[in-house]
């Protein structure tokens, strides 16, 4: 009995300890903010990143083909 006591006083002293609550909240404001702008980078902005690379590296082949063939 004695030991479910102890197990409740400590358990309750974790729950009323609110050290490091601003370091918490400020961690999930950056997520709410990150996550958006991650997803939307993911979405909508890779492919054409993706895109671009790709077309440069296609005209780098054919400039390369092109430069053999003079």
């Amino acid at each position: 009995m004695k030991r479910m006591l102890d197990v409740k006083r400590v358990l309750t002293r974790i729950h009323n300890d609110e050290k490091g609550g601003v370091s918490l909240e400020t961690i999930l404001i950056i997520g709410a903010i990150a996550l958006p702008i991650l997803i939307f980078l993911i979405t909508v902005a890779w492919p054409r990143v993706k895109n671009f690379f790709e077309q440069g590296m296609s005209d780098l082949e054919n400039g390369s083909i092109n430069a053999q063939s003079q």
